[in-house]
């Protein structure tokens, strides 16, 4: 399978993972109705996109420009190469 470089169809996936994300917290919330719920929740959310930004983002232009990382997979192969 190819890159999807149709601007539509990207747009389309980001809205649906939005979408999914957002479903996926209220009924998180709505399971367990509690400002603590709420806050650790948010904090998750924000810790897994900072991570994501670090694996994605940082490495590619701060530490190793030689490489590009497809996925999560991707990265994980490339911390545990021994010739980086």
């Amino acid at each position: 399978m190819g890159d999807i470089r149709n601007h539509r169809v990207l747009y389309l996936k980001a809205g649906l993972l939005l979408l999914l994300g957002a479903l996926a917290s209220a009924l998180i919330v709505l399971d367990r109705p509690a400002w603590k719920t709420v806050l650790l929740l948010a904090v998750a959310v924000w810790a897994f996109a900072r991570a994501y930004y670090f694996a994605f983002y940082v490495i590619q232009h701060y530490v190793d420009d030689r490489f590009r990382f497809a996925g999560i997979l991707s990265f994980l192969r490339y911390l545990f190469r021994k010739d980086r």
